[in-house]
């Protein structure tokens, strides 16, 4: 019923809290159509979770910049909040809270989507059993890994794409 990459970003959400990989897996997703035919409702997902890596890290401007953006994309899209298992009008109280939060420069702290779908939380609780992952739980604040996830991944393939790139450029001049 639910798409698999949105169980997957519900399970790293409330799992794990590596919302770095929260907004891999939904914006791979939200690649795979095409431009006139991607849903904006999960651009406004993969804002929650970069506004929530920044505020973790204490980018609190960065942070008050995509929650404001998801804040705005899914207020236009609160009805389809339902058909996501979501309570939608709790969802965007949340956010609006946090937000306020974010923009006194408050410390992060975990925050816990209003799922409302039973099936859902079922289907989440046997990903995040098929993982090895918890389900339900704070963030470890401790774990480097994953609090500065982006500075230390291997970027490794995106710095060959770009050297061949332009390589193919200067080839063509």
């Amino acid at each position: 019923m639910y798409p698999r990459a949105y169980i997957d970003y519900l399970v790293h959400f409330h799992g794990d809290r590596d919302y770095f990989e929260c907004h891999e897996i939904l914006e791979e997703f939200w690649k795979e159509k095409e431009a006139k035919h991607r849903d904006q409702v999960w651009v406004g997902f993969i804002q929650i979770a970069v506004s929530l890596y920044h505020q973790r890290r204490q980018n609190f401007n960065g942070s008050f910049r995509m929650m404001k953006g998801a804040i705005r994309i899914l207020s236009t899209h609160e009805s389809m909040l339902s058909t996501l298992g979501l309570d939608g009008e709790t969802l965007l109280r949340i956010l609006t809270k946090r937000l306020e939060e974010i923009s006194a420069h408050q410390a992060y702290r975990s925050l816990y989507l209003p799922i409302v779908d039973q099936g859902l939380l079922q289907q989440c609780e046997a990903r995040s059993r098929e993982l090895n992952m918890g389900w339900w739980k704070d963030s470890d604040l401790k774990l480097e890994a994953i609090t500065h996830r982006h500075s230390l991944r291997d970027r490794s393939d995106v710095v060959a794409a770009r050297k061949e790139s332009l390589e193919k450029k200067q080839s063509h001049r």
